[in-house]
């Protein structure tokens, strides 16, 4: 049967320069389908087949009738759906159908007509987005960084020009890092400076925080101590999108800044072991932040894969890691825990090659914006005093602006 059924379905594309109709499909078809030369579909029981541009793609009634754009269906001007999505009969099927050379035109049975841009579709569709990247990147390891040469944008250019504010963002969702230079010294022009790109994410950690190593939280950051690569807030149930630090002053030695990129170092454990890789995506693990001071109490818990994907072209989105902070691991059974450990150390060893590991030296005046759902940050001990400032920020807001000035985000 399933031979029959793909035979039956072959001959049901008709080529519309040869003139044929497959009579054979009547019983199949509603109504025979029309095709322009670069386009053929024909209408199965189920769904719409539709190629075009290269691609075979499949299209549910329910949902062709759903994003009909036509004036009564959709208000363009708010880009907002009118028709009601649970008034459509789940069994509805188009009456007529055609195409052109640019678009497919469907017929519902009470009349209403449809109408889709070719182009459209194939961007819309399932099988497109597939094959497409979500946001394009550039995984780098510190010699690929260094010798892409990424410009700093220019404080003064920054905050009047859109055009540097625009090639700062591009430069920010490739690499995941950016940095702008010479930014006054002072809390007050790295809150200007962060506002010029996003609004700025409070948290318990305030609006804008401005700390030495004083401890005076309960988290390590606040003392002198190297800190290993890591993200941030991982016991968010949505981790902080981007995160800004600015160095006002430092008079002492050491306390350099570690960046590593952790899609480039997940991306080398997808294709060296895919099964590593799929287990830190679907195994949920705690992480927990317990602060017990007299003036700060807090109790943080976030939950969710080491590596987070997009479930249609497993692009990786997120990644969650953070060992000081991890939790108890309590949600899978054991045989799949010490698997989850070979694969954590698999990553573990990629993200700690030295050749991975790109250091910066943070200085009066420099801001540096990092993209805290993919690039992990450190830092080497230091001596003397150093005072840090900066923030984080909504990571909605980051691609609102990097959308609004035309960039894929």
């Amino acid at each position: 049967m399933a031979l029959i059924r793909m035979l039956s379905r072959l001959r049901g594309y008709v080529h519309l320069e040869q003139g044929l109709r497959a009579s054979s499909q009547s019983k199949r078809l509603q109504h025979t389908a029309t095709h322009s030369s670069s386009c053929n579909y024909q209408l199965l029981p189920d769904c719409l087949e539709l190629h075009y541009g290269g691609l075979v793609m499949h299209f549910d009634y329910v949902w062709l009738r759903d994003h009909c754009r036509s004036a009564s269906c959709y208000n363009s001007k708010t880009h907002q759906r009118n028709l009601d999505t649970a008034s459509i009969d789940l069994n509805i099927r188009p009456f007529k159908s055609r195409v052109d050379e640019n678009s497919l035109f469907l017929t519902w049975p009470d009349g209403h007509i449809t109408r889709y841009t070719l182009t459209w579709l194939a961007q819309n569709s399932y099988e497109g987005q597939k094959r497409s990247a979500v946001q394009p990147r550039v995984l780098w390891s510190a010699d690929i960084y260094s010798s892409a040469q990424v410009p700093s944008a220019s404080w003064d250019k920054f905050m009047s020009c859109d055009e540097e504010l625009k090639n700062f963002l591009n430069n920010f969702l490739l690499y995941g890092i950016a940095f702008v230079e010479g930014v006054p010294p002072t809390l007050e022009a790295t809150e200007t400076v962060t506002q010029r790109v996003s609004l700025i994410r409070e948290t318990m950690y305030g609006r804008m925080w401005n700390f030495t190593s004083d401890f005076s939280r309960g988290d390590t950051a606040y003392t002198k101590l190297a800190l290993d690569r890591h993200t941030d807030t991982s016991y968010f149930q949505e981790p902080c999108g981007i995160q800004v630090f600015h160095c006002l002053r430092h008079e002492g030695t050491g306390g350099r800044t570690l960046l590593v990129d952790g899609f480039h170092a997940a991306d080398a454990v997808l294709q060296r072991t895919p099964e590593y890789f799929e287990l830190l995506s679907h195994v949920p693990i705690k992480h927990e932040y317990v602060e017990n001071l007299s003036e700060h109490r807090n109790h943080m818990i976030g939950i969710g894969p080491v590596l987070n994907v997009y479930p249609w072209n497993n692009e990786l989105y997120m990644i969650r890691y953070n060992n000081y902070d991890r939790s108890v691991i309590n949600t899978v059974p054991h045989d799949v825990v010490h698997r989850w450990y070979t694969a954590h150390r698999q990553l573990s060893a990629e993200l700690r090659r030295p050749d991975n590991e790109l250091w910066v030296k943070l200085k009066p005046g420099k801001v540096l914006f990092i993209d805290n759902w993919r690039v992990l940050h450190g830092r080497e001990s230091f001596t003397g005093l150093r005072q840090l400032c900066g923030c984080y920020l909504t990571r909605d807001d980051v691609l609102n602006t990097a959308r609004s000035l035309g960039l894929q985000a």
